[in-house]
C-alpha cells in the first residue's frame, strides 16, 4: 500500500481561540499543562487558580510540548463531562477529520520524528529550549487511509500497553524493597533500635575523591560517566560517554564497584547527593568532577544497606541542609557528605536485607529487560516505513 508524505504543518491549528480563567473564577477547567503530562490526566483547576489565558482544545486533538524538547511528550485530548478544556500555551495543536489521533501521538514519540523534532530547537538551554512552530511544519509525516492509520495505531497501543505493564510491575518491586528495609530497620531519623551512629568518612577505606572530566585540548581518549548513571533509582551503566582527557587514566579514577558514586552538584537540589554503587567495575571509564567517589569499607557496611539508607528522609535532610549554591547550583563538597551520619546495624542484619535487595534487583530487572521496549521500538519503525 502507498503511503503518501504529508506536511505536519497542514494539521497545525495556528489560530487557536483563547481562553482567559480569570474570567471565570468559579468555573472548573481541564487543564493540560506541562507538569500534568507526566500523571496522564489534565488537572482540575478553577479559573481563579489559573495565572494566565489558555489555549482552548477539542477531544480529539493531538498536543506536542514544544517546551523541554528532549523530553518527549504528546497528548491525545481526551472526550470530557461538560468541563471546558484548556491547554497551556506551550503545547502546539494538531487537528484533522483525516487523521488518527492516537496514530499520530504515536509519530510524534517516535525516533524518526524526534531527531527531526531536535533539529527545529531554538533558545538558550535547559528548560528556555523549544521548538519553533514554523520549523516543525515541514516535518512529514507518513499519511495511509484512515482505517490503515486505525489499524496500526491499535496494534502500537497494544505494545505500548504491555511495556507500560512491565514498568509498573517494576515499579511495585521497588516498592516491596523499601517496605522490607522499613520493616527491618525503622525510621532513620527515630533509630529506634539504637544502633550505633557513624559517619560516611568513617565508613570508608580512604578519603572521598572527585572524578575528572574530559579536557577539550586533550589527546587521551576514553570514556566517562554521565550524571544521570547515578541520578535513577538504581545505576544505569549505559550511562557513558566518550572524551578526550589531558592524561591517562589513574587506577583512582576508574569507575570501581566498591566505590559509592554520589551527585556533587546540580540546578535540581533533589539530585544532589544521590549516590549509587556502579553495578560493575570499568577498565577504560572514569567518573566525572561532578561525582565524588566514596571507597566504602565491605567490612563495616553492606552495600545494599548503605543505597537505600542514603535514599532515606533522615540521610536526605542532611545532604539538601549541607548543600550550597552558586550561579543556581546547588553543591555539596567532601567535607559535608564525610560528615553524613547514619545508623549502621548489625552486620547480619544488614546482609539479610542485602539477600533480599538481590533478589528484588534481580526480578526488577526483568521486569525492566528491554523485550518489551524493543519490541515496541520495532513495531514503531516499521509502521512509519509502511511495513507493518
Amino acid at each position: 500500500m502507498s503511503t503518501d508524505l504529508v506536511d505536519l504543518g497542514k494539521f497545525m491549528v495556528r489560530r487557536q481561540p483563547t481562553v482567559n480563567p480569570a474570567l471565570h473564577p468559579n468555573e472548573e477547567f481541564h487543564l493540560f499543562s506541562i507538569p500534568a503530562y507526566d500523571s496522564g490526566v489534565p488537572d482540575l483547576a478553577f479559573g481563579a487558580d489559573i495565572g494566565s489565558s489558555k489555549k482552548a482544545v477539542e477531544p480529539g486533538d493531538v498536543l506536542l510540548s514544544r517546551i523541554v524538547p528532549h523530553i518527549r511528550r504528546a497528548w491525545v485530548v481526551p472526550e470530557c463531562n461538560g468541563r471546558r478544556q484548556i491547554a497551556s500555551s506551550e503545547w502546539l495543536v494538531f487537528r484533522s477529520a483525516i487523521l488518527c489521533p492516537r496514530y499520530l501521538r504515536h509519530f510524534l514519540t517516535s525516533d524518526p520524528f524526534h531527531s527531526q523534532f531536535m533539529n527545529t530547537v531554538a533558545g538558550v538551554g535547559g528548560s528556555l529550549l523549544r521548538a519553533r512552530p514554523d520549523f516543525v511544519a515541514k516535518i512529514q509525516i507518513p499519511l495511509p487511509p484512515l482505517e490503515e492509520q486505525k489499524r496500526i495505531a491499535a496494534i502500537l497501543d497494544k505494545a505500548d500497553t504491555i511495556r507500560h505493564k512491565r514498568q509498573e510491575g517494576a515499579a511495585l518491586i521497588h516498592s516491596l524493597k523499601r517496605a522490607a528495609f522499613c520493616d527491618m530497620f525503622g525510621d532513620a531519623r527515630d533509630n529506634p533500635h539504637q544502633w550505633e551512629m557513624r559517619t560516611l568518612g568513617e565508613l570508608c577505606n580512604h578519603e572521598l575523591r572527585n572524578g575528572v572530566s574530559p579536557s577539550r585540548s586533550g589527546d587521551f581518549v576514553g570514556y566517562v560517566l554521565i550524571l544521570s548513571a547515578i541520578t535513577g533509582d538504581r545505576f544505569d551503566p549505559t550511562s557513558v560517554k566518550e572524551g578526550t582527557f589531558a592524561i591517562p587514566f589513574t587506577d583512582s579514577q576508574l569507575v570501581n564497584d566498591n566505590d559509592f558514586l554520589i551527585c556533587r552538584g546540580n540546578g535540581n537540589i533533589d539530585l544532589v547527593g544521590k549516590g549509587a554503587f556502579p553495578t560493575q567495575s570499568f577498565e577504560a571509564c572514569v567518573f566525572p568532577d561532578t561525582m565524588i567517589a566514596a571507597s566504602i569499607d565491605v567490612d563495616l557496611i553492606e552495600k545494599e544497606f548503605l543505597e537505600e539508607v542514603w535514599r532515606s528522609a533522615f540521610v536526605r535532610r542532611q545532604l539538601v541542609t549541607g548543600a550550597r549554591t552558586t550561579n543556581g547550583t546547588h553543591k555539596v563538597n567532601q567535607g559535608v557528605l564525610e560528615k553524613v551520619a547514619l545508623p549502621v546495624p548489625p552486620k547480619k542484619l544488614q546482609q539479610k536485607y542485602g539477600q533480599i535487595s538481590k533478589v528484588c534487583d534481580s526480578a526488577y530487572s526483568k521486569f525492566l529487560d528491554d523485550a518489551a521496549d524493543d519490541l515496541f521500538n520495532s513495531l514503531v519503525q516499521r509502521a512509519f516505513r509502511g511495513k507493518l
